[in-house]
């Protein structure tokens, strides 16, 4: 299990993780509480990390810039229309297609 690309739904106790390879299939699904986010990370190889923008992302941005990982943040439109619908954000950022570059 080769992780490359890792989404992560910020909130306020329970963060949901999801992380692709290479070829964009889905090998890691994980909660975290957010005491164990930093830890989680600070495991992982080098790897692009994307989140939705919004109060808290730039603070976890620059948190995970220190571990030296980088990051990226979307605004919710770059959810695919037919995934909004859906009724748990979980299944929202699994489909969430983060961008591939810095």
């Amino acid at each position: 299990m080769q992780v490359s690309t890792i989404g992560i739904d910020l909130a306020k106790n329970v963060f949901q993780v999801h992380g692709l390879d290479a070829h964009g299939k889905v090998v890691l699904v994980r909660q975290l509480r957010r005491k164990q986010v930093l830890d989680f990370f600070g495991k992982l190889p080098a790897l692009l990390v994307g989140m939705e923008a919004c109060a808290t992302a730039h603070h976890w941005a620059r948190e995970l810039m220190k571990l030296r990982r980088g990051c990226s943040t979307s605004c919710a439109t770059a959810i695919p229309a037919e995934t909004v619908s859906t009724t748990t954000t979980v299944a929202r950022r699994s489909q969430l297609r983060m961008p591939t570059h810095l």
